[in-house]
């Protein structure tokens, strides 16, 4: 294994460490490679994480769950990716961690007591978010999925992609336009976000499904869903009306900061399996690991690997202190350095292992699939530099 505590920890963050490396020495690289051969949801391993009340990490106690922080989650998503499962485990329970949060901030108090306590139990999951639309993708503002209010219900028609864990979720929180874009003053006004029962939208025939074929983190299914009539009562409005992109936006920050960690595990899992293999490979009476040609490009993509480290957990002790453009630009510095730095990390690991790095059995051609996927989700590397350069750098807006 390579020296992977290289940051200082807390007394809490240490026990979730342990705690979450001690769940996934029950799944190794053969369970995670089997899922994404067959294209399976992980159901087991986020199983076991509901049984030992992972999915509450972020929420109150009051609610039944851990009340923990982005200090804390950031380990935990870290040591899910490093274990062998790559970024596809994390992602697998990422959004039943996070879609609980705007729950928590803008819930109504009948909604909170009646589903966050069921969440943190693993009782019930909100593992699905449907945002992006074929004509909206980085702009969030130019969706079209339209809800309208009829009596006590919200009436939504639209159409939604790479919405992912819809077949592993109870509920999905919805963004729908329920003004216009081209009656509101701000475009990003207007838009609300709902609570949706998927059985019941499915068994009523509101909405169909049908999964994106892809070619990285198979384990983890998205889908192009139609809403066609969907009605959905009142009180599963989450928060203010028309205030919902606003809604969204909060917490952002503290997100991207633990997939930024996401990828830092990924490229901590590619480097071990690397490093294992120049180890016991021998060439000419030696094991490779001796040449500096498969020396360095490991020792280089580790060394970046750990400075994007260092970054992340930085910006994750920032968390509680900071907030808008401070945080925004530690967090989008975090996503932007672990996406290179696990893309790198993979790039090498595939490279020692010459041709079998292709091979399945590897898991290094997995975690090059995973880590060229960091770089485009769930921002681009461009959208988190034209950030950096118009809030840090004070350059005009390029977009």
């Amino acid at each position: 294994m390579i020296q992977r505590d290289t940051v200082d920890l807390s007394d809490q963050q240490r026990l979730v460490r342990d705690s979450i490396r001690e769940i996934c020495a029950d799944f190794d690289a053969a369970y995670w490679r089997e899922k994404d051969s067959e294209g399976e949801y992980p159901h087991e391993f986020a199983e076991a994480l509901a049984d030992h009340g992972w999915f509450g990490v972020l929420i109150p106690e009051e609610y039944g769950g851990a009340g923990m922080g982005t200090p804390e989650t950031v380990v935990m998503m870290e040591e899910i990716a490093a274990s062998g499962g790559g970024f596809s485990a994390a992602q697998a329970i990422h959004g039943g961690i996070y879609n609980s949060v705007s729950l928590v901030g803008y819930g109504s108090a009948e909604l909170k007591a009646d589903l966050l306590p069921k969440v943190a139990d693993g009782e019930i999951s909100i593992q699905a978010f449907g945002l992006t639309e074929p004509n909206a993708g980085s702009d969030s503002t130019a969706i079209e999925t339209r809800a309208r209010k009829e009596g006590e219900k919200y009436v939504i028609d639209g159409q939604k992609i790479w919405t992912s864990r819809v077949d592993a979720s109870d509920y999905l929180v919805l963004m729908a336009r329920t003004t216009p874009r081209e009656e509101v003053e701000k475009r990003t006004r207007g838009i609300s976000m709902f609570l949706v029962d998927i059985d019941e939208a499915l068994s009523n025939g509101y909405l169909e499904i049908e999964a994106i074929e892809k070619t990285a983190s198979n384990a983890v299914h998205s889908y192009e869903c139609w809403f066609e009539g969907l009605r959905v009562p009142e009180d599963r409005l989450i928060g203010e009306e028309g205030r919902g992109f606003y809604q969204m936006l909060d917490g952002l920050n503290e997100e991207r900061l633990v997939i930024a960690a996401e990828c830092v595990g990924l490229g901590e899992a590619a480097l071990d399996a690397g490093v294992a293999y120049a180890n016991q490979r021998e060439v000419f009476g030696r094991s490779i690991g001796k040449n500096q040609a498969i020396q360095h490009p490991l020792a280089a993509a580790y060394a970046r690997v750990q400075a994007a480290k260092a970054v992340v957990y930085n910006g994750a002790d920032a968390a509680a202190s900071e907030s808008g453009a401070d945080l925004g630009a530690r967090a989008n510095v975090a996503k932007y350095l672990a996406s290179e730095a696990a893309f790198e990390a993979a790039d090498a690991a595939v490279q020692t292992h010459g041709g079998f790095g292709i091979a399945r059995e590897y898991d290094v051609e997995r975690y090059f699939r995973e880590a060229r996927l960091t770089r485009l989700v769930p921002i681009t590397q461009q959208l988190a530099l034209n950030f950096l350069g118009e809030n840090v750098l004070g350059m005009e807006r390029s977009y």
